[in-house]
């Protein structure tokens, strides 16, 4: 049983049949990015890291937006020396790079804008569902700023170095068909049904290995940066550590006693 996380002050999170639901709750700001928030996603993404009954994690923001990016009006409270805004884009990091390695299936559930820093924490889901409402923009460039938050390493791999060069340099807003088209969603969902259908897509993950997706996850994340002889590597262990599981174990009993296996997409599938 997942314990309840105290002091979060800008999201809500719990947890139901082992799927974490994140809530950005910010909503006078659009969910605004603030430190704040950081400190409360850091405390959220390190939980369910070490929670091995959590098997899925929806992301999603109230009040009719995802993440309108960071808080513009506590980034402009003061001048401060370059090396101390390096030291705060570094901080990022520190949560960001966990949610992007977490070992299990992490969806976005978009509605309303997803901007700049909001956009890249979408991004670093597996899987996005957006709402007709939902906007995505790099709007870092209309502010005289680069992509932060990941933007660099998500955004080209997701929709190629083109189109990412594309909407980087224009800072426009992609509309949710033009991100279907490009790879960035999985799907098209009504705003009021949006949370419920991603919340049932996690739930299709309850009866998988998440060791195996989790090492899967890792090694993928690595698959454009290594040469085939290091994902070799990766994928030797990997198979190794699985190979020994209780999950495969019992998996190849069920196979081989014609029983039903415990996991299979195809059967009850949404889309």
């Amino acid at each position: 049983m997942s314990e309840p996380i105290s002091d979060l002050e800008t999201l809500t999170f719990e947890v139901n049949d082992n799927i974490g639901l994140i809530t950005l709750n910010r909503p006078d700001s659009k969910n605004a990015l603030d430190l704040q928030m950081r400190t409360d996603l850091t405390k959220v993404i390190l939980h369910v890291r070490e929670d091995q009954d959590i098997v899925a994690l929806v992301i999603t923001g109230s009040g009719g937006s995802f993440c309108a990016g960071g808080d513009l009006k506590s980034l402009s409270e003061a001048r401060r020396p370059t090396i101390v805004n390096r030291k705060r884009v570094q901080d990022l990091h520190l949560w960001f790079r966990e949610l992007v390695d977490l070992e299990l299936p992490v969806i976005a559930a978009v509605d309303g804008p997803a901007f700049g820093a909001g956009l890249n924490l979408a991004l670093a889901a597996d899987f996005i569902f957006a709402s007709p409402r939902a906007r995505f923009c790099a709007v870092f460039g209309r502010i005289g700023l680069v992509p932060d938050l990941g933007g660099f390493f998500l955004l080209p791999r997701l929709v190629g170095l083109q189109a990412a060069k594309d909407i980087v340099f224009t800072a426009r807003t992609v509309e949710p068909e033009e991100a279907k088209s490009l790879g960035m969603i999985r799907d098209i969902v009504p705003h009021e049904d949006l949370v419920t259908h991603a919340l049932a897509f996690a739930k299709q993950f309850a009866n998988a290995s998440r060791p195996a997706i989790g090492m899967a996850k890792t090694i993928l994340n690595k698959s454009s940066e290594l040469d085939q002889r290091a994902l070799s590597e990766m994928e030797n262990y990997a198979q190794a550590i699985c190979l020994e599981t209780d999950y495969h174990h019992d998996a190849v009993a069920r196979f081989l006693a014609k029983q039903p296996l415990a996991f299979n997409w195809d059967k009850e599938k949404i889309k």
